[in-house]
C-alpha cells in the first residue's frame, strides 16, 4: 500500500497546484472559467500512469499478462476473439516487445490520459476530480477491469459530443470502445435517455424503475439472464458473489442529492450539467441494483466517471462562506472511505518489479 499512498498524495497535490496556477479562460467551448496549469496536470497524469503501468499484480493483471505472453496475435487469432480492438492493440505492441509489461503500461497511458483530458476541460476543481478518482476506487478498478475501464475512458473522451448532441460522432466513439469491451454498446440507448433535462419526469421514472428492480429482483434477473444466455455475457447468470456494499451506494448518492438541492444554481454556473447529472444518476441506479448482484456494478463504471466531474462542481453550490468547510469535509470523508475500502475491506497489496524494494 505504500506506493498507493504515495500516489494518492502526489496526485492530489500536483492537481491542486495545477488549479492554483490556473489561468482564466474566456473561450465559449470550455465549461470551466479556469484552465488548469498543464505542467502540474501532466505531472499528476505521469504519477497515475507509472503507478498503474508498472504494477505486477492487482485483480486480473496476471491473467492479462499471461495471455499476452502465450499468444501470437495474428489476424486469424484476433478475428476469433470477442473484443477485436484490444487484440489489435496487443498485436501492435507485440511488434515492439514480448514483455507483457508494455501492454500494462500502454493501457495505463491511454486510460488515464483520456480521463485526465476530460477532467482538464470540464472539472471546476481539477484536484477534486483526480482526488476522488483515486479515493473513490475507479483508479484501482482501472488496474483490475483493464478492458472495461479502457472502453469507458474512450467513451468519456466523447463527452463533448454527448453535450453537443452530435450523436453520429458519439456513436462512432461508442463503437470503437465496444471493440475493447462489448458492454460499451449500452451507451447507445443511454444517449437518448440522458439528453433529457435533469430531474424531469424521466429522472423519476428511472429512480422508480431501480426500486422496482430491487424489490422484484428475482423476476428481473430471470428475464435478463434468459435474454443474454446466448451471448458472451451468458455466463453471468451463474455469477453469485453477493451484492455491492451499501456504503458504496451512499457515497454515490450524496453528490447527486446535493446536485438536486442546488439544481438551479448548478445549471447557472455549469450549463452542461444536465448531461453530467443524468449520467451520474444512471450510474447510481446501477449501483442500487448491484446491491442484489455485484455484477451490475460493472455497468456503473461507464457512468461513475461523470460523477467525478459533478463532485468538482457541487462545492460551488454552497454559500461562499461554507465552501471551504465543504471542501475539506469532502477531502476527509473520501480519505476515510479510501482507507476503509483499500485497507480494511479489500486489504489491497500493491506489487511492482520497479517499485518493490524502494519503499
Amino acid at each position: 500500500m505504500t506506493v498507493l499512498w504515495i500516489n494518492f498524495t502526489m496526485v492530489y497535490f500536483l492537481s491542486l497546484f495545477s488549479r492554483y496556477f490556473s489561468t482564466p479562460t474566456f473561450k465559449t467551448d470550455l465549461s470551466t472559467p479556469l484552465r488548469p496549469n498543464k505542467v502540474f496536470a501532466f505531472g499528476a497524469l505521469m504519477v497515475l500512469v507509472l503507478v498503474s503501468g508498472l504494477r505486477s499484480n492487482i485483480g486480473d493483471t496476471y491473467v492479462y499478462k499471461k495471455i499476452y505472453e502465450t499468444n501470437e496475435f495474428t489476424w486469424g487469432y484476433i478475428s476469433l476473439q470477442k473484443d477485436m480492438g484490444f487484440g489489435i492493440l496487443q498485436m501492435a505492441l507485440k511488434m515492439f516487445s514480448d514483455d507483457p509489461q508494455i501492454m500494462i503500461l500502454a493501457t495505463a497511458v491511454i486510460t488515464n490520459l483520456l480521463i485526465i483530458i476530460v477532467f482538464f476541460k470540464y472539472s471546476r476543481m481539477f484536484e477534486i476530480s483526480t482526488y476522488v478518482y483515486v479515493a473513490g476506487g475507479l483508479f484501482l478498478v482501472s488496474m483490475n477491469g483493464i478492458r472495461q475501464l479502457l472502453a469507458a475512458s474512450i467513451i468519456f473522451i466523447g463527452t463533448k459530443y454527448l453535450i453537443e448532441g452530435n450523436w453520429v460522432r458519439y456513436f462512432i466513439i461508442v463503437f470503437i470502445a465496444s471493440t475493447f469491451h462489448q458492454s460499451a454498446l449500452i451507451l447507445v440507448p443511454i444517449y437518448f435517455i440522458v439528453r433529457y433535462k435533469a430531474w424531469s419526469k424521466a429522472t423519476y421514472i428511472l429512480l422508480i424503475f431501480s426500486v422496482v428492480v430491487v424489490v422484484g429482483y428475482e423476476q428481473f434477473s430471470s428475464l435478463l439472464f434468459s435474454a443474454i444466455e446466448d451471448t458472451q455475457y451468458g455466463h453471468y447468470s451463474g455469477f453469485d458473489e453477493g451484492g455491492a456494499n451499501m456504503i458504496r451506494v451512499f457515497v454515490d448518492a450524496v453528490p447527486l442529492l446535493i446536485a438536486f438541492l442546488g439544481r438551479e444554481k448548478l445549471r447557472e454556473i455549469f450549463p452542461s450539467s444536465d448531461y453530467v447529472v443524468n449520467m451520474s444518476l444512471i450510474g447510481l441506479l446501477f449501483m442500487i441494483i448491484s446491491t442484489q448482484n455485484w455484477i451490475f456494478a460493472r455497468f456503473a463504471i461507464y457512468f461513475n466517471l461523470y460523477q467525478l466531474i459533478l463532485i468538482a462542481w457541487i462545492i460551488k453550490l454552497f454559500h461562499e462562506k461554507y465552501q471551504r468547510f465543504v471542501y475539506f469535509a469532502l477531502i476527509v470523508c473520501y480519505f476515510f472511505y479510501y482507507y476503509y475500502e483499500n485497507v480494511i475491506n479489500q486489504t489491497i497489496v500493491y506489487r511492482s518489479g520497479f517499485f518493490d524494494g524502494l519503499f
